[in-house]
């Protein structure tokens, strides 16, 4: 192997796994292990979980179904079954190598229907694409409902002025619209060379994608499937926070700001998610008096538990169903593309 795909090796599954022990080392490393457990000896009704695991899957069955439109679309028609496992399978391979998972659905699809594997993918950007514009939406949204918790937060770090506060909500908003300028001054330039080329290349692509889902059949049920998506993502959490003491009375508005902010923990790339979402999680129950912050500080144990707690049942959760998709996949006739 040449030192170029060493070094892409690294930068592609290093730095996930640098970040995800760095930050699990930088949660863990103020916190009472032992607190912890008394914390979910004491504070946990378990029960809680089995309709979590329930109303997960049935996320995973939903993306299944929405993608199913797309590929639809260009003339792929995998069984239903077929996509739910590919869906299974890809958030098990995340685990393992952040990203990868949609390049091996994509594949995995490709082979088995002997489809186009360019036109397979586009039709995953597309579905990622409509993920991350309904993350935007929901942060927008939830940013300005919830807008007094976080300047309180602010405020109180900022020993008692709100200065801090309004400059970052300021930021917040000029970045916003910097950032959707600079792409639509990428998407419509002429001529681009080098890196610029490619970023423009890339980003024509992912408006393709995602403006192909306007025109094709179906998409009023592309959007409900997209609401029943993040319905299930939201209302799992939700679900969760019943299973605490501590969290039981949070309310829907606490909850959405817990969902908003591990979503965009699960952008940065983590073996499935480890550390960044449960900084997200940690951080956001500060915000309603459930634990400690910045990590000066040790947390609280409660808030620890309720991050790590949650995420291992979602894990474990991706690991079975990741089990059974590979299993089914290789008694599957269909898997290596023979007709």
């Amino acid at each position: 192997m040449d030192a170029k795909k060493i070094i892409s090796a690294l930068v592609k599954y290093g730095i996930p796994i640098a970040v995800s022990v760095g930050l699990a080392w930088f949660l863990y490393k103020n916190v009472d292990l032992a607190a912890i457990r008394q914390s979910l000896s004491e504070d946990v009704n378990y029960w809680w979980f089995v309709p979590v695991i329930v109303v997960s899957t049935l996320s995973h069955i939903f993306r299944a179904l929405r993608w199913r439109l797309q590929l639809r679309a260009i003339g792929v028609n995998a069984p239903l079954h077929a996509i739910v496992c590919s869906i299974f399978g890809t958030y098990f391979v995340n685990l393992l190598f952040p990203r990868l998972g949609e390049v091996w659905r994509t594949g995995y699809i490709a082979r088995r229907e002997n489809a186009s594997f360019s036109q397979v993918l586009g039709s995953m950007v597309g579905d990622r694409l409509s993920d991350t514009v309904t993350v935007l939406v929901l942060t927008v949204a939830t940013f300005f409902m919830a807008q007094d918790a976080f300047l309180k937060f602010m405020a109180q770090n900022d020993g008692g002025g709100s200065h801090t506060s309004t400059l970052l909500m300021a930021g917040v908003a000029v970045a916003g619209v910097a950032g959707v300028a600079l792409l639509v001054w990428i998407y419509r330039m002429k001529d681009a060379n080098g890196i610029l080329g490619k970023v423009q290349g890339i980003v024509r692509d992912l408006w393709d994608g995602l403006a192909s889902i306007a025109h094709m059949q179906g998409k009023w049920w592309f959007l409900l499937y997209t609401i029943l998506i993040w319905g299930c993502y939201y209302m799992q959490l939700y679900i969760a926070s019943k299973a605490f003491t501590f969290t039981a009375d949070l309310g829907w508005l606490p909850i959405l700001v817990l969902f908003v902010l591990s979503s965009i923990g699960m952008a940065v790339p983590s073996n499935g998610g480890l550390g960044p979402w449960q900084f997200a999680i940690i951080f956001g129950l500060t915000l309603y008096g459930v634990g400690t912050f910045p990590p000066s500080v040790p947390y609280d144990a409660q808030a620890s538990a309720f991050a790590w707690l949650v995420w291992g049942v979602q894990t474990l959760l991706l690991i079975v169903l990741g089990i059974y998709a590979f299993v089914y996949i290789a008694l599957d006739g269909k898997s290596g593309g023979d007709k």
